[in-house]
């Protein structure tokens, strides 16, 4: 006889450890040996026999009923060994040799020999019993153990009188099944109603046919092992689906997990990515608007605005820029290790693209503030050549007022002819008065003009005013012409002069002028940006103060004209009118603008030595930041060539490279205090107006974009180490091949960049034993470099090395775990997922999967290959 116990052993079970289940109870040993003497009284028992009959013949009949058929009698309906094959052919899932349709004994002879001959190629021994056999029964006893454990009242230790109250049976079908039995209210003093219900149970709802009747087990002392292990092996050939399915669900439930935390990095990178996006959006404009204003302090308030910018909006937004790019590299790092696509973020908001418009951004700020400085200069150009403007303006019409009215008197006509003379040389000094203010009205309008070209805002009132002061000068210039000619005319009729009056007026008008031109510069504005130039201005004061003895001896001698004229007029009895008939300069108003020069040179003193001391305190600022600048500019460039350089040799272990790079990091910000220092000293700078130091050549912006360029290298520099990490943890790629890597890259790297072009990355390839042609390097390209730069990173090469060296999940894995789950069904029901996955797993299957449109869709059936291929991007989800 077949040993059909073994031929049905599929299950798969670990060494027989000879423990308890739960409840204790002996060892296994303690009734082998009273197994014995059972089984040799139940070889005669008739009663026994007949048992192991019915129970074979169920269990042919629940495999050949998936073939349309069964047998009653097994002596008889076996004989000709039809069924006999059709069996083998259904247990094994292959196809026999043809039989023989004949009705003679060779006929069926043949046909059993062929059956066995079946048998004996799949290594199953035409025996008893085993060793084979002893082994898969106490691998089916302890598969029971563990499973009716947690269970009161079962202790199965055996495969005969453990099962007898029936306890066994419906807890192996609760631990499975817990929906079908209500175990806490069996009992175990009713063993009939105890396997009964199991029995149904499994029949009805688990497809496992009545091998056995309850009053058989519990009317006999000791039930056939046999019999219940062919009925148990079937519980176990049942419910071994559900283990498969669970293995199934975990996958799939890893799988989901690892894309549900990719795609909330993807939410998170493309939120963060339109938040700065929006950010240089709105920034760019503010920073591109041109539009002058029409004060210093208006412009002051912009420049305040744009300090505001660089230190309180733009360092954590430099800082959300940088976790940026880390976020993204991290990303795309777990994409690699978990066999998934490479993340590509929506249209316009790839690194790229954010790299691009922090340049646009950077370069407006750079202009920006350039304008700014340039503004503030053209404006303060601009108040002190109005102020200028409006100083000559006052002065000279404060001299041509009344000038009109005096050229337009007709008094030459009943003066005498002394008077005459007087009236002429009169004319002659306004004449020479007038010539001495050409030079005023020219600068007048040559600073209007100068205020038009650097469209100052007032230019409407100072051409309005320049213009009436142009016109009043050829109207003056008209007159004067004028009334020279009367004069003229006259003079022949007029004899005497008073060459006294004459020489004063001739001499007094040129000093009253070049005092009021002197009163006019000490009072003059002045702007200086240098030590240079105040030192100038002060040089100029001084050699205007050495020629003061010279213009006291002139105004001197001028007076003593005035007083001989006088004294001549005294001693001859000569009445005067009281004023010199050729001049209005009289020795009062010598006098008192002398007075005024006397008064306006310390002043002019003071103002210079307060500028002085102002440009020397300027100096002080220059060379103050010139000292600290000089310092941190090297420092920074320094740290960022260290950099470079750890991030190429990286000795020791990764975790030793990460803690030195920490480390270092942690240096950098402790620097931090001495660029603090050196933005309050630019601040003190910028706050003095002070636009250039030819003491350094480091500018605030040079040092700030190194500092902004530092901090991001050495933060790229860890993420780079720490995605090596992560990658030689997820690919079990040893510390050895990590450095092997790294030297190999570092050989090839021969700019020493950190990254390579692609014909020395296909030499790192054959040096590290590949084989390349044209399509297979593309293909490795491709994989290398998605985006196509033409370059290929450090960790874009250990990515390629792990995974070739390496497995992972796939797609295929994740269809064949689903077509698990959905009883190798091409397509599964939500029903089925929510029964077999958690339910937040369950519900993002069911709202991504397609419907599945085949042949045998049935209402709501989900399309489980299309997903599966989807989570790794080899087609649209």
């Amino acid at each position: 006889m077949v040993d059909y116990h073994a031929a049905n052993q599929s299950y798969q079970y670990g060494p027989s450890s000879g423990s308890n289940g739960a409840g204790g109870g002996g060892s296994m040993g303690d009734y082998m040996a009273q197994e014995d003497d059972w089984d040799r009284d139940l070889l005669l028992d008739p009663a026994w026999e007949k048992q192991q009959r019915k129970t074979f013949t169920a269990w042919c009949n629940s495999h050949l009923r998936k073939a349309g058929t069964q047998i009653e009698n097994i002596d008889e309906d076996f004989r000709d060994g039809l069924k006999l094959m059709l069996l083998l052919e259904v247990i094994s899932g292959e196809r026999l040799p043809k039989p023989e349709r004949g009705k003679m004994r060779v006929h069926k002879i043949n046909n059993v020999n062929k059956a066995l001959d079946f048998i004996a190629s799949k290594g199953v021994k035409l025996v008893s019993i085993g060793a084979e056999e002893t082994s898969a029964k106490e691998g089916l006893l302890l598969w029971c153990q563990r499973k009716t454990a947690p269970y009161k009242n079962v202790n199965v230790q055996n495969f005969h009188i453990s099962w007898k109250d029936g306890l066994a049976f419906n807890a192996l079908i609760h631990r499975h099944r817990p929906e079908l039995i209500e175990y806490d209210k069996l009992r175990k003093d009713d063993p009939v109603t105890n396997l009964n219900n199991a029995f149904e149970v499994a029949e009805k709802y688990l497809d496992i046919p009545k091998m056995l009747d309850a009053e058989d087990i519990v009317n006999t002392a000791r039930p056939d092992e046999k019999a219940i292990m062919t009925y148990v092996s079937s519980f176990y050939h049942a419910f071994s689906g559900a283990q498969k399915a669970e293995t199934a669900a975990n996958r799939i439930c890893k799988v989901l997990a690892v894309n549900q935390e990719n795609e909330h990095l993807m939410e998170d990178y493309e939120r963060l990515a339109s938040d700065l996006l929006e950010w240089i959006r709105r920034t760019i404009p503010w920073l591109e608007d041109r539009v002058p204003q029409k004060t210093i302090q208006e412009m002051q308030q912009k420049l305040e605005d744009f300090r505001d910018y660089r230190r309180v909006h733009k360092p954590p937004k430099v800082q959300e820029k940088c976790q940026l790019e880390i976020n993204f590299n991290t990303l795309q790092t777990k994409l690699r290790l978990s066999n998934r696509p490479a993340f590509m973020p929506s249209e316009g908001k790839m690194v790229s693209d954010i790299n691009n418009g922090w340049q646009h951004l950077e370069q407006a700020e750079k202009g920006y503030e350039e304008w700014l400085l340039n503004e503030i200069r053209r404006l303060e150009r601009l108040d002190h050549l109005a102020e200028k403007f409006r100083q000559k303006a006052s002065i000279h019409e404060a001299w041509t007022d009344g000038k009109e009215a005096m050229l337009k008197q007709r008094d030459y006509e009943t003066a005498t002819l002394s008077d005459i003379k007087a009236l002429i040389r009169k004319h002659e000094a306004f004449e020479s008065d007038l010539a001495a203010h050409q030079d005023r009205v020219e600068q007048i309008a040559a600073i209007a003009q100068e205020l038009n070209e650097l469209d100052y805002y007032d230019s409407h009132n100072v051409n309005t005013r320049c213009q009436k002061i142009c016109d009043q000068w050829d109207a003056l210039g008209s007159l004067t012409h004028s009334r020279r000619e009367a004069l003229e005319k006259t003079e022949k009729q007029l004899e005497t002069i008073d060459q006294l009056h004459l020489e004063y007026a001739k001499r007094a008008a040129p000093f009253n002028n070049w005092m009021e031109s002197a009163m006019e510069d000490l009072q003059d504005m002045f702007i200086v940006h240098t030590i240079e130039e105040i030192e100038g201005l002060i040089s100029a004061h001084d050699q205007f103060k050495s020629t003061l003895p010279d213009a006291d001896r002139e105004r001197e001698a001028i007076l003593a004209i005035h007083k001989e004229a006088q004294r001549i007029a005294e001693s001859n009895h000569i009445k005067l009118s009281g004023s010199n008939p050729y001049t209005t300069v009289t020795p009062q108003i010598i006098n008192s603008k002398w007075e005024k020069v006397q008064q306006l040179v310390p002043k002019r003193d003071h103002a210079l030595l307060e500028e002085q001391s102002k440009q020397q305190s300027n100096e002080h600022l220059r060379r103050q930041f010139a000292s600290q600048a000089n310092i941190v500019g090297p420092w920074i460039q320094t740290k960022m060539e260290e950099i470079g350089r750890i991030s190429i040799e990286m000795n020791g272990t990764l975790e030793d490279q990460l803690s030195h790079l920490k480390q270092y990091e942690r240096s950098i910000v402790d620097y931090k205090p001495n660029l603090d220092l050196l933005e309050q000293q630019h601040q003190l700078i910028q706050e003095a107006l002070i636009f250039d130091n030819k003491h350094t050549n480091y500018t605030m912006e040079h040092i700030r974009v190194g500092w902004e360029q530092l901090l991001t290298t050495i933060a790229r520099t860890i993420n780079e180490v720490e995605n090596q990490i992560l990658t030689r943890d997820a690919k079990g790629i040893s510390q050895e091949q990590m450095q092997e890597f790294r030297a190999s890259f570092n050989h090839f790297d021969k700019k020493q960049t950190g990254s390579m072009d692609s014909d020395d990355f296909r030499a790192l390839l054959i040096s590290t034993g590949y084989s390349l042609g044209d399509a297979e390097f593309n293909r490795i390209m491709s994989v290398v470099d998605p985006n196509h730069s033409g370059l290929v990173t450090f960790q874009a090469f250990i990515d390629f090395m792990s995974r070739e060296t390496t497995d992972t999940d796939t797609a295929d894995q994740v269809i064949a775990s689903f077509k698990v789950l959905a009883g190798d069904k091409n397509f599964i029901t939500a029903e089925e997922l929510r029964r077999e996955l958690p339910p937040d797993q369950a519900e993002y299957c069911i709202a991504r999967m397609a419907p599945y449109q085949g042949p045998d869709a049935v209402p709501g059936a989900l399309d489980y290959k299309s997903f599966s291929t989807a989570l790794y991007g080899e087609s649209d989800l």
